[in-house]
């Protein structure tokens, strides 16, 4: 397969229109990638917290409608990063939308953890309550959500429901870099599965990005990182990889604990 990770700059200076319609013209420029992938709430700026209410929109809003026509354009699945959903009752929530070489919704995973402890995110947006694996003709992704990196019962139940290749779209803060890259490669060795990890560049909200996107593989190696700026981050890789990986260290056979867990 063949994936690239849009590492956008978001920044203050620019409309979410404008960043709309760039962003769909470098979606339009991957046709012939299998995959392409956007970071989170790169129409807003993941710590631009009082924008989420006043850019809101539903789930087939304005952002769907772009990406949707770009992913068909372009002829790729396209996991479309994040968007402040508004929902009919009026909740707010962290929605990821993937959509298939066609252009139609193949699945929306609203962020189960929210960053912020008492403030941002955590208390203007409802929490998500369901895992969710999309299948691809090669593999199967399972979707997650800048801090849900945190959380690894959240991959590890992405796993038991058959993920081969963990994409998770972030607007990390530079200043916890480490912690992004340390955690990606620990999210892949754990699972023994790939991990695309898309993040923003620039700075929103007066929070420097870490950009740094990156992608590892199921033993932990890491096959291509990003700089700091906007950048479009490709790579190649082999999902065979995954099973062999598993066979030749069956790890995850071995565990003990969780209902879900496999025995011998």
């Amino acid at each position: 397969m063949r994936a690239s990770l849009l590492q956008i700059d978001v920044n203050d200076g620019e409309t979410v229109d404008s960043r709309r319609r760039r962003v769909a013209a470098l979606v339009r420029e991957q046709a012939g990638v299998d995959l392409v992938v956007l970071p989170e709430l790169w129409t807003t700026g993941a710590f631009a917290y009082e924008a989420f209410g006043t850019e809101a929109e539903s789930l087939e809003g304005p952002t769907f409608e772009v990406m949707a026509k770009a992913a068909s354009d372009a002829g790729t699945w396209l996991h479309a990063g994040s968007i402040p959903e508004r929902d009919a009752d009026g909740t707010l929530y962290n929605t990821s939308l993937v959509f298939t070489p066609s252009g139609d919704l193949a699945a929306a995973y609203r962020k189960i953890h929210r960053f912020g402890f008492d403030k941002g995110e955590a208390v203007l947006m409802g929490a998500g309550a369901e895992l969710v694996t999309v299948r691809l003709p090669e593999t199967t992704l399972g979707i997650a959500t800048c801090y849900d990196l945190r959380f690894p019962e959240l991959f590890r139940g992405l796993v038991d429901a058959g993920a081969e290749t963990l994409v998770l779209s972030a607007g990390w803060p530079e200043r916890r870099r480490s912690h992004w890259t340390l955690l990606a490669q620990a999210r892949a060795v754990e699972n023994q599965a790939f991990v695309l990890a898309c993040g923003t560049a620039g700075t929103h909200a007066g929070v420097p990005q870490a950009g740094h996107s990156i992608v590892v593989d199921p033993w932990g190696e890491v096959l291509a990182e990003a700089g700091a700026g906007e950048q479009v981050l490709t790579v190649d890789f082999d999902p065979g990889k995954v099973a062999t990986t598993r066979e030749q260290f069956p790890a995850l056979k071995d565990r003990m604990l969780g209902l879900t867990a496999p025995r011998r």
